[in-house]
């Protein structure tokens, strides 16, 4: 296992853990349109540890790249819609509107690279 896969691992095992520890700051930051966030929280974070345990066996770690990389599709609204609407989560208890919103907005090209590690973390051993 490389340090990268390690240090991935490492990473998404702690967010999805976060997501447990503090539900109502990832709560807050879900887009209205989104059902049940309370459900849909607790699930992306089983979701993001599943994923994180993923990369540790060579056998899954193809599983882990589709997984990880859905998850991460699937989660990106929810930053889209704080950089969009800061006051409105603000609102819901996460202090959004006091980050600078080019900050808010500066994250977003960050989920392509992180999705970039994760691809090139669980590429074949072979490869």
């Amino acid at each position: 296992m490389t340090r990268s896969q390690r240090l991935l691992s490492v990473v998404l095992t702690f967010t999805g853990a976060m997501h447990f520890v503090r539900p109502k700051d990832y709560a807050a930051i879900m887009p209205p349109q989104v059902p049940r966030h309370a459900e849909a929280v607790a699930l992306s974070g089983v979701a993001e540890i599943v994923g994180a345990l993923a990369v540790i066996p060579t056998r899954t770690r193809r599983f882990a790249r589709w997984w990880n990389l859905a998850w991460l599709v699937a989660v990106f609204p929810a930053n889209v819609y704080m950089a969009l609407e800061p006051e409105e989560v603000a609102k819901r208890g996460v202090p959004a509107d006091r980050i600078p919103r080019w900050m808010l907005w500066a994250r977003l090209p960050l989920q392509p690279l992180f999705m970039l590690w994760v691809w090139r973390s669980t590429e074949p051993e072979d490869a």
